[in-house]
């Protein structure tokens, strides 16, 4: 039903600032004002003639005061000694931050991303190779939201996707400068495939590779954008790799015309099942679409797509988005009994449309390419009286020549 329902996408791809947990103490600690050191002995020496002064010296790389700190390298190093105990928390909360102690003692980091625009407190022990003591600590806040940028990404680290499945960010914030922020974001491919990145506007970047990605493969995303400037002081905040695997290839065609879809698996056709496309009035989208969503059922409201009161279905089955403007492929239960059978007429408001029953239940079309489906695979509509489906409707740079793709590099 293209332009039929808008859901809200659920924030399954983010990725997002990390939550604190519970804190790590190495040895005693003992304190003194901020930045401050505290060793042994009453007349500037040790009880062996030594200076008193530990040798040891301890860097918080958030210095006291500051309020742009990092959100990701925020950490404490020892030189010439080993670290005692390093104790975190949120200011003013006392919720601890879980950290993590390097080997040998010479450093401590957080264990987590720390959230932005908050206030942390950190305070450290070390000593050094004779046993004097040293201590220090610092009262800092991280970035703030207005300051910094992030992107939402998909698709998610770990998880396995479809040959047609881009890397997609979306920006928090407008970019100014493009080419400096996709330049800290790479995409490769261990299958030899050069992967170019395109800008659709001014917060949203895209990379794919020329042809589908190779079955099989796997993809590495690398964002490096912490401390990289956009504009007007604004940074970004992540740093991070992500990888994903791609699966079988699954490519299923839609022909209106014949109102039937091919499914095809790694060059087998697996099926070819009746459809009801988009009717004369409510025509479905030509092009190459990728699976962004599945649901097992939800709501489907015309009034979210300005289509009035058409129809409101709250349990529509085995739904799997294929644009952002809301063109679905999904199942069908209340096809009209007096319309020709299924597969002979498009009737629907521009999605396509699955033999199917209430519930989600049986041994039914839709259900059997809902469970044969994954996020990213592609599925290809033609002889549409409808246009192309736009590049950035949905996941579907497909749509657009690799020239002109690789025209919307900033890099």
């Amino acid at each position: 039903m293209n332009r039929e329902q808008l859901v809200t996408r659920p924030d399954t791809t983010t990725r997002r600032v990390l939550g604190v947990g519970a804190v790590l103490t190495v040895g005693a600690l003992t304190l003194t004002a901020c930045g401050g050191s505290a060793d042994t002995g009453t007349d500037g020496k040790g009880g062996d003639g030594s200076p008193r002064t530990s040798a040891a010296k301890i860097l918080i790389s958030a210095k006291n005061g500051s309020t742009g700190a990092s959100i990701n390298s925020t950490g404490v190093q020892v030189t010439n000694g080993t670290l005692t105990g390093v104790k975190m928390t949120v200011a003013g909360t006392g919720r601890p931050v879980t950290g993590t102690l390097a080997a040998g003692g010479g450093g401590w980091k957080p264990k987590e991303q720390l959230e932005r625009g908050t206030k942390y407190e950190i305070s450290a022990t070390a000593k050094d190779s004779k046993g004097k003591a040293t201590a220090a600590d610092s009262v800092f806040t991280t970035v703030s939201k207005a300051n910094s940028f992030i992107g939402t990404y998909t698709p998610d680290n770990g998880t396995t996707v479809g040959v047609g499945m881009p890397v997609s960010f979306t920006f928090d914030k407008a970019i100014t400068d493009r080419k400096a922020v996709q330049s800290h974001i790479t995409v490769s491919s261990s299958g030899g495939q050069k992967v170019v990145g395109h800008w659709f506007g001014a917060q949203r970047l895209d990379f794919r590779p020329e042809e589908y990605w190779k079955a099989g493969s796997k993809v590495t995303m690398k964002i490096d954008l912490d401390g990289v400037k956009s504009t007007n002081g604004v940074i970004g905040v992540q740093k991070k790799t992500v990888t994903f695997t791609i699966g079988r290839s699954q490519v299923s065609t839609v022909d209106v015309n014949a109102q039937t879809m091919t499914v095809v698996r790694d060059g087998r056709t697996l099926r070819k099942v009746p459809i009801s496309a988009g009717s004369p009035e409510f025509t479905t989208y030509n092009g190459q679409m990728v699976i962004s969503e599945k649901y097992p059922q939800i709501r489907m409201d015309s009034r979210t797509v300005d289509l009035a009161n058409a129809y409101n279905i709250p349990d529509v089955p085995h739904a799997m988005r294929l644009t952002s403007s809301g063109t679905f492929i999904h199942g069908n239960y209340w096809y009209n009994k007096a319309n020709p059978p299924f597969g002979r007429e498009g009737t629907s408001h521009g999605c396509v449309g699955l033999q199917d029953v209430r519930g989600a239940q049986g041994d039914t079309t839709a259900k059997w390419f809902y469970d044969s489906s994954i996020l990213g695979d592609v599925v290809i509509v033609k002889h549409s009286p409808d246009k192309t489906v736009t590049p950035d409707n949905g996941l579907n740079g497909w749509n657009m020549a690799w020239s002109e793709w690789i025209a919307g590099s900033a890099t």
